[in-house]
This record gives C-alpha cells, structure tokens and sequence, in this order.
C-alpha cells in the first residue's frame, strides 16, 4: 500500500480504518472460542525460559486469586528468588521442592527415582483435589525422560484430570505422548546462552 504522498491526516484515518477491521475481524474470531476447561501446558525445548514462563502463570493465576500447588521434581538445592517471593503468598500456594538436585549431582539412580516417585505422588494429590486450580509439575519431563516413572501411569492422570484443573509440566525432552495430550505445547529455542561466553548463574535471573 503507497503511502507516499498522502498526509498526516490521511495517513492517520488509513490507519484507524485498519484497526477498525482488524478488531472487527478478531471480534468474529473471538466470538467462535466458547469453550471454557482445564488445559494441560507443556513447555519444552533446549532455551531458557521453561519453568520462568511457567511461573509467570502462576504470579498470574496468584493475582487473580487461585490457588496454585507447585511440584519440583528436580531443583531442590538452590533457595530461588521464585520461591521466597511465592512464600509471601501464604496458603494461597502450596510448594513441594522434592527433588534431589540435578541427576549428575546425585549420581545415584535409585534415589532419583524414589525421589520422583515420592514427588509423583504430591502431584496426584494436588491434581485430584478441590482446592488448587493450577499445577505446577516442574522438570516433570527429565524424570520421564530418565524413566524414573512410568509413562504409562502419568499420563493417564495428566489427561483425566478434573475439567477446570490447569497443569503446567516443564523440562526438556517432553515426551510425544504427552505432547499429544496437551493444549497448548511452547517448545523454547535457544539462540544465546551467556553460560557458553563462561558467565556463571546470575542470581535472580536464574535462580
């Protein structure tokens, strides 16, 4: 579309006319998506931004005042600025740090999976209840990746969970099958990564 020429005023009452028919084209769509449930979100990929993102859900879901139950399956060592801002909320969110820090850290596979099998359970609890409307399951997808639990039972609970229940599962590697179930899936690019130019983790960026 040529704009040369054509002044201030012109140029401004195109643009209004296409704004106009823009909203009205996104009201039409808008209009179509009736459906109210429970999703199932899975963020993904090898980037940074993972649980971040998954924890900008819940300061969301925090403000509109849910009830959030959070899962760690993995980070357990590290005091994150996540959590401590999250104490603030009081029993508004419930937090299960049940992990034994990274898999290289403990170098011992059956406490991996007792581990995630203890924090499998706390995940049941909290998917089934009444009382949290979103669930956190963060670094579900190592511990599936690494076989420390069964697929086969996961997924089952992931998929019939109550209908307004939101669940949030993170890690890399997310499995296919689980992939298949969820709503919405956000895979994480990595483009740059200040760990390979040797900065070290930067606390509250982080952690």
């Amino acid at each position: 579309m040529k704009t040369e020429g054509l002044s201030e005023a012109e140029l401004d009452a195109r643009h209004a006319d296409k704004m106009r028919k823009k909203k009205e084209a996104r009201a039409k769509i808008l209009a179509t998506k009736t459906v109210e449930k429970g999703l199932l979100m899975v963020h993904t990929g090898k980037g940074k931004g993972k649980s971040t993102a998954a924890f900008g859900v819940v300061f969301r879901a925090l403000g509109n005042g849910m009830k959030v139950g959070i899962v760690q399956f993995v980070k357990g060592r590290w005091e994150t600025g996540e959590r401590v801002a999250l104490d603030k909320f009081g029993d508004q969110v419930t937090i299960n740090t049940m992990g034994e820090g990274f898999t290289w850290e403990t170098q011992d596979r059956q406490r991996d999976i007792a581990a995630a099998k203890a924090a499998w359970e706390k995940a049941k609890a909290l998917i089934a209840d009444d009382e949290h409307q979103l669930v956190v399951l963060d670094e579900l997808n190592i511990v599936l990746r690494y076989e420390y639990l069964d697929l086969a039972e996961v997924l089952p609970v992931l998929a019939n969970r109550p209908p307004m229940k939101h669940v949030i599962v993170t890690g890399r590697n997310a499995r296919d099958e689980l992939i298949e179930i969820a709503d919405l899936v956000t895979e994480m690019e990595q483009v740059k990564h200040p760990f390979r130019s040797g900065v070290k983790a930067q606390k509250g960026i982080e952690f």
